[in-house]
């Protein structure tokens, strides 16, 4: 054990984490030149398109030291972007030491602040690096300044990197030895492993990812998973390098992987502890926190009959991200589907996506909301939880509505201020701090409620900022609120899938925009439709939908005008007919586009 370290790389979005890990693998010759490619460890299609990582990724690494020892090292690299917090507490949980990545052409930003937090209150030592030291604009001295301020370390133990071409990779191996303490643990006494991840494998079943703590497990043992209570063989044990390498036995300290043939995907639980079934643990190692859920949307299969599937799918996704979160919901215009919970819209994106690339469901999603708490006139003390609109009870029995808020940060270049103070503003945000952390660089504190930040807060942001402008944030309870259900209603029908909870202020502004959007979308029928976005029994904003127009004087040449009128009026009884009885059909096309819809 004194010659293991586990540690993981942890930067804001976009500061070279997965650029540095690809020269650390070089270095340590743990892939070969063939197969090396840039961002080696992201093995999603989706992560190498976007240039993001979104899934944590741990492998093992051998180093020689100076002094003729060989090490093994256990890397994790993780997500930088807020939407993926939760794989870097589950990642810095496995670990005992932290490279914290500071571009040096940027300089501190949110995320880098909220993850050393992270790691800080875990215990981990951490080691600061400087990275893209080879670009033209790096700031080194500046970037040092803001270090030493945020840490209080000493100028000297700052590290310069630069991932790009290699340079200083050599001297963060060497300070990994000796500044990363070793893991912990006796070898001897009961099996103890924290599961810190798992993925589903058509073939295997489960593949669980864990650190033994405490205790030695070797193939053949019999294995118990304390949470769930079930008892499995592991058939195969090993470590983690760019593929799966099986071993006959790990001891404490250890990063691997263990296959048990779990088919079904419900049986584990990352955060669980796996321990011997003749020999267990006496109690189970803390594991993390339940992720609470900050956007929820309805996700519903295209065609009915594929709402097993879809079950099924969701299942092996929550496997390899424990963040996602679903229960069955059913919805009159869109049948039975989900309702699921994201950490934010990037998360809820690449969910999207990944049901259809990995599983091939496509999906229908309804308009993403928050969650809300109403409180009734007959019973003020006991909080109805509202996780949909149709969930609100009648406006007349409730006494007050109350949403989340949140505390953000924005931490940004000084000429952007008024821009940004703007968008908070329009979002219904206070301002509460700013301060200079440098003449370059200043920090806004904001409190906002979550559910303006939901559609296209960051995106605006970045636009607004060019780019400049990082942005992180945590919750901070729960306020009241004016909130009103807006109704979607065509023919006088509610699309209860449309529906949505908005701030009556914005009410109307926003049911507008849905009938503008709906009436460009919508098939045009034989018959009027009317678009209409209503407040309880108040119609907001209406649009109409004229109907297709078959001429039928088409075939009266000259005569009587009587005879054309008799035509006219007959078509048009036939219409009032019509409309009584055809349904308006809304295309799947529509719901993805009033999705887009920006403020």
């Amino acid at each position: 054990m004194q010659h293991i370290r586990n540690f993981c790389v942890i930067a804001h979005i976009d500061h070279g984490k997965s650029t540095l890990s690809d020269r650390l693998l070089e270095t340590t010759h743990a892939v070969s030149e063939r197969t090396m490619k840039d961002q080696a460890l992201d093995d999603m299609d989706l992560e190498r398109e976007r240039g993001i990582t979104i899934k944590s990724h741990a492998i093992q690494l051998y180093y020689k030291h100076t002094d003729d020892q060989d090490y093994v090292f256990n890397l994790i690299d993780t997500p930088g972007h807020v939407d993926f917090s939760y794989e870097v507490s589950r990642s810095i949980a496995a670990c005992e030491g932290a490279l914290l990545l500071v571009d040096a052409t940027q300089g501190i930003q949110a995320q880098t602040i909220s993850n050393l937090y992270l790691a800080i209150e875990h215990d981990l030592e951490i080691i600061p690096v400087i990275n893209k030291i080879d670009m033209p604009s790096a700031m080194v001295d500046e970037v040092a300044d803001q270090i030493v301020d945020l840490i209080g370390c000493d100028r000297e133990e700052i590290l310069l990197a630069s991932g790009k071409t290699g340079e200083g990779v050599p001297e963060i191996l060497k300070a990994i030895v000796d500044r990363v303490p070793a893991p912990k643990g006796d070898s001897k006494a009961p099996l103890q492993a924290l599961i810190f991840d798992s993925v589903f494998n058509p073939f295997r079943g489960v593949i669980v990812y864990y650190k033994i703590v405490n205790g030695t497990l070797r193939k053949g043992d019999m294995v118990r998973f304390v949470n769930t209570g079930k008892e499995y063989e592991a058939d195969e044990i090993g470590v983690l390098q760019l593929e799966q390498k099986p071993e006959k036995v790990l001891y404490a300290g250890n990063v691997g992987y263990i296959i048990t043939g779990i088919k079904v995907s419900k049986e584990i639980k990352v955060g669980d502890t796996i321990t011997h079934v003749e020999q267990p643990c006496e109690k189970a190692i803390q594991g993390f926190e339940d992720v609470k859920p900050m956007v929820f949307a309805g996700i519903f299969p295209i065609e009915n009959e594929d709402f097993e599937d879809l079950r099924d799918s969701l299942e092996k996704l929550q496997l390899n991200d424990a963040s996602l979160v679903f229960e069955p919901e059913s919805s009159a215009a869109l049948g039975f589907g989900f309702r699921c919970g994201f950490l934010g819209m990037l998360h809820l994106e690449i969910i999207q996506e990944r049901l259809s690339r990995e599983f091939d469901q496509e999906v229908i999603t309804t308009i993403p909301n928050v969650s809300y708490f109403a409180y009734l006139k007959k019973e003020p003390d006991v909080a109805i939880e509202i996780d949909t609109p149709n969930d609100l009870p009648d406006p007349t029995l409730i006494d007050h509505v109350e949403e989340p808020y949140i505390e953000s940060q924005i931490i940004t270049k000084p000429e952007y201020i008024g821009a940004i103070m703007r968008l908070c503003m329009d979002k219904r945000g206070t301002m509460t701090k700013q301060v200079y952390l440098t003449t370059e660089r200043v920090e806004l504190t904001f409190e906002l409620p979550l559910a303006e930040i939901v559609f296209d807060f960051y995106d605006r942001l970045k636009s607004i900022s060019r780019g400049y402008a990082s942005f992180d944030y945590m919750p901070i309870g729960y306020r009241t609120s004016d909130l009103v259900k807006l109704d979607l209603l065509l023919n006088g029908d509610v699309v209860d899938a449309l529906s949505a909870l908005v701030h009556r202020d914005k009410a109307e502004s926003f049911g507008r925009q849905i009938c503008k959007k709906l009436k460009e979308l919508l098939p045009r029928q034989q018959f009027v439709i009317a678009i209409q976005a209503a407040i309880g029994a108040k119609i907001v904003a209406r649009e109409t939908i004229s109907a297709l127009r078959k001429d039928v004087t088409a075939k009266c040449y000259g005569g009587d005008i009587t005879r054309k009128r008799k035509l006219l009026e007959k078509q048009k009884k036939g219409k009032k007919k019509m409309r009584q009885v055809g349904n308006v059909e809304v295309p799947q096309k529509a719901f993805l586009e009033v999705l887009k819809l920006t403020d």
